[in-house]
């Protein structure tokens, strides 16, 4: 920890107990004035005073120069992880810091599985009989809702729809 962090650390827990500034706004304020300074450390920094669990994707190296006063710790952790192209996401009350690109991907990935895994049911096939229209008209007004995997069979001779879907 180089002496620009150190500095950081005695100004961001005088700013985190400030009584005038917490009273003001639910927020702690933080001043914070560091010299190339990893995003790892100012992040970690950030997680003592907002009072969070941090994880880092592995091989982040940006290193900042910020001279804050009086901001927000949220605002000034958007704005670092914003500098150095890095985004955030939270579960279960630990915030997860990677590259937008690398979070991107994973949220993408995550929708593509759940399609898959919805559209991965079994079918199940049901039979309309109608009276009052013709099964081969109705067939592909029915067929523009259903899902991707299903199908509409029409029975002429008994004026039939037969609806296979989930």
């Amino acid at each position: 920890m180089g002496l620009g962090t150190a500095l950081s650390v005695l100004l961001l827990t005088a700013a985190a107990a400030s009584p005038s500034r917490a009273a003001t706004d639910d927020e702690a304020r933080i001043s914070l004035d560091v010299k190339d300074a990893s995003i790892v450390d100012i992040v970690s920094l950030l997680a003592e005073v907002g009072g969070f669990q941090v994880v880092f994707h592995p091989g982040l190296s940006c290193k900042l120069t910020l001279k804050l006063k009086g901001v927000p710790w949220p605002a000034a952790l958007d704005m670092a992880l914003r500098s150095c192209r890095l985004g955030r996401e939270e579960e279960n009350g630990i915030l997860r810091i990677a590259p937008v690109a690398q979070l991107a991907t994973e949220h993408a990935e995550r929708r593509r599985y759940e399609e898959e895994r919805r559209l991965s049911g079994p079918l199940r096939a049901t039979t309309f009989r109608l009276s009052y229209a013709r099964a081969q008209e109705m067939a592909p007004l029915v067929k523009r809702f259903l899902s991707p995997r299903g199908d509409v069979i029409f029975d002429v001779r008994t004026n039939t729809l037969i609806v296979v879907d989930q």
